[in-house]
């Protein structure tokens, strides 16, 4: 299972800790405790399935917005962006639970014209206010349909790590990576009011594969 970069700190961290408490369990009860071993090591286990990175084929797209996340639609709704777009827009989010992959991949294809993080605070990733007032990032794309698509990464209540790789004037490929979220988050994406939406709320998504919405030339 190929594992993503981001993975090295946590993974050192909790061998650590895992080496340790399998050391105590034998210094001061001298056997193996199941009870501690068992639950330890199902953590263990779950630390390098959150961060695999799956093999997908992404496609070539020019019309179609693509789930940039792993995760569950909870949000379709019209908005009003005020920090690129400063106007209505239709926004998706879509929630990341720990479970998923948490590989963040660009919705459209385009140029990116703007990036932006902020500090914020940690509310729980489905609370609506999170996307103006969590610690988040923000990057907008020209697409190649000559749209302003805006997509914002989350951080939640656990989530306390955002990194993004994309700059300004970089050439943004639908489905293809520019950042990472560590633990359960959100994505949002906000498109045009004219944008034609193909998922609903409640659908699971499979970031870089499942078109949510199609943009008209």
């Amino acid at each position: 299972m190929k594992l993503h970069k981001e993975s090295k700190g946590t993974i050192i961290v909790a061998s650590i800790v895992f080496a340790a408490a399998a050391f105590l369990s034998v210094y001061y009860l001298q056997q193996w405790s199941l009870l501690i071993i068992v639950p330890l090591l199902v953590i263990y286990g779950l630390v390098f399935w959150f961060f695999r990175v799956p093999n997908r084929e992404i496609l070539d797209h020019k019309e179609n917005v693509i789930a940039p996340v792993d995760g569950k639609v909870v949000m379709i709704k019209e908005v009003q962006e005020d920090e690129f777009i400063k106007g209505k827009a239709i926004q998706i989010s879509i929630f990341m639970s720990p479970l998923n992959v948490h590989i963040c991949r660009y919705p459209v294809s385009g140029k990116v014209i703007y990036k932006r993080y902020h500090p914020g605070k940690y509310l729980v990733a489905w609370h609506e206010k999170s996307s103006t007032e969590n610690e988040r990032t923000t990057v907008a794309v020209q697409s190649l349909t000559n749209h302003q698509v805006v997509f914002r990464q989350i951080a939640g209540y656990v989530a306390r790590r955002i990194v993004f790789y994309c700059n300004e004037g970089d050439q943004a490929k639908a489905g293809h990576e520019f950042g990472f979220i560590k633990f359960g988050s959100r994505m949002d994406i906000f498109l045009p009011l004219d944008t034609e939406i193909t998922c609903k709320i409640g659908d699971k998504t499979k970031g870089g594969l499942d078109v949510i919405a199609k943009m008209k030339e």
